[in-house]
């Protein structure tokens, strides 16, 4: 290159460097003289929420029972005298028997016989008595003549005539009449047992003899149960047990078939079962289509709660406290005393009357949190029959 040429180049460097800077510095003023923009805030949403307006007051509650019928009368039926079995209807498994209908009757031939021939001996003893009576006691006379002229060996003993003296029972004491008399009267007590006889109205559960079967003293011969009366046995928590008296009613249901039933409380245990901590309550009911071992559900009747309201379960957090809104914009978690835990709902007290509680499920609610009342708002005076009767589908009663 030659050193005319240098210069030159310098100069060319030289001017690009004054175009690039010019165009710098007027880009610079340019975009000073254009507006900054605006920045626009995001509002934040708050959420629109329903409310119940608490109105605190008496609420009688109902405590949830469950359980399986067992006959209220039901017994094992066993045989005092031996023989051979006659039945007037078949002994079988499901027979009905009417309360008093003869059930069986056991050969009785060879213990009537036994019977006539000690009534025999005692007509002659007695016969062999009134001449000797005649003489030394003439005023009785009469009456045990009467007394022999009327007895029947096929018929119940009368008792004997009454002793007008104490020589005279003496008298009739050293003849071993009394003896006699009670031992006749003891064997037709016994002749009575050759027939069984129903106690009440039911049907045989169990049979464990056949017509014509010769039985045993004290052989089992099955077992009766009245089918008009049954228990519910239904286990209540300890806890609970307070909310419960004898003569609750419980109205019962049954999820296999139709129809509902009116029971009451009978008997509640005294004994607690050491591994549920449970306690056994009795619930008498009566009606049709009930059966043995039916399982049933219902309501007892329980304690009236003063100063309560009942709310939905779902709405109770950590099982102590609620939300409220205050001042109609903020969330506030509040504790609450639970009187009683229902299947859906719960009774809670401590939450001042008018206090507005949260029924909407609000996701990530906290302590603090602003809000917005939805326009229509509920009271728990629409309460708590009303919200069992929606949150329970229970048969109707027929």
């Amino acid at each position: 290159m030659s050193n005319r040429n240098i210069p030159r180049t310098i100069f060319s460097i030289i001017l690009g460097a004054l175009i690039l800077a010019a165009g710098w510095f007027g880009w610079g003023y340019l975009a000073s003289q254009k507006a900054a923009p605006v920045k626009k805030e995001i509002p934040k949403r708050i959420k629109t929420v329903d409310v119940e307006t608490i109105a605190n007051g008496k609420i009688a509650s109902k405590l949830d029972v469950q359980g399986r019928l067992e006959a209220y009368n039901k017994i094992a039926l066993f045989t005092e005298v031996g023989g051979a079995v006659k039945t007037s209807k078949p002994f079988k498994k499901g027979t009905y028997f009417n309360k008093g209908e003869v059930m069986m009757r056991v050969d009785d031939a060879e213990a009537r016989l036994n019977l006539q021939a000690q009534k025999a001996t005692l007509m002659n003893a007695v016969a062999m008595m009134m001449p000797d009576l005649k003489i030394d006691y003439a005023e009785s006379f009469p009456a045990w003549e009467n007394y022999l002229s009327s007895f029947d060996i096929d018929a119940p003993i009368k008792a004997m005539p009454e002793a007008k003296n104490q020589r005279e029972k003496l008298f009739v004491a050293g003849r071993n009449l009394y003896t006699q008399y009670y031992s006749i009267k003891g064997v037709e007590e016994r002749l009575s047992k050759y027939v069984l006889y129903a106690p009440f109205s039911g049907v045989l559960t169990t049979a464990d003899i056949n017509e014509g079967a010769v039985i045993r003293p004290g052989q089992q011969l099955g077992e009766l149960m009245a089918t008009g009366y049954y228990e519910m046995v239904a286990t209540v928590p300890l806890s609970q047990l307070d909310f419960l008296q004898p003569g609750g009613e419980v109205k019962l249901y049954s999820e296999d078939i139709k129809g509902s039933w009116t029971g009451k409380i009978r008997r509640i245990s005294d004994q607690i079962d050491a591994g549920t901590q449970t306690v056994n309550v009795f619930v008498g009911v009566s009606g049709k289509n009930l059966r043995e071992g039916m399982y049933l559900r219902g309501e007892a009747d329980a304690r009236v709660l003063d100063d309560v309201v009942e709310i939905d379960r779902n709405l109770l957090i950590d099982e102590g406290e609620v939300y409220v809104v205050k001042n109609d914009t903020l969330l506030a978690l509040v504790p609450v005393n639970v009187r009683k835990f229902d299947r859906n709902t719960v009774i809670i007290s401590g939450l001042p009357t008018g206090s507005k509680l949260l029924t909407s499920d609000v996701a990530g609610a906290y302590d603090g949190m602003r809000v917005k009342l939805n326009d229509t708002e509920t009271s728990s005076k629409k309460t708590a029959n009303e919200k069992a009767a929606s949150m329970t589908d229970k048969p109707v009663s027929k």
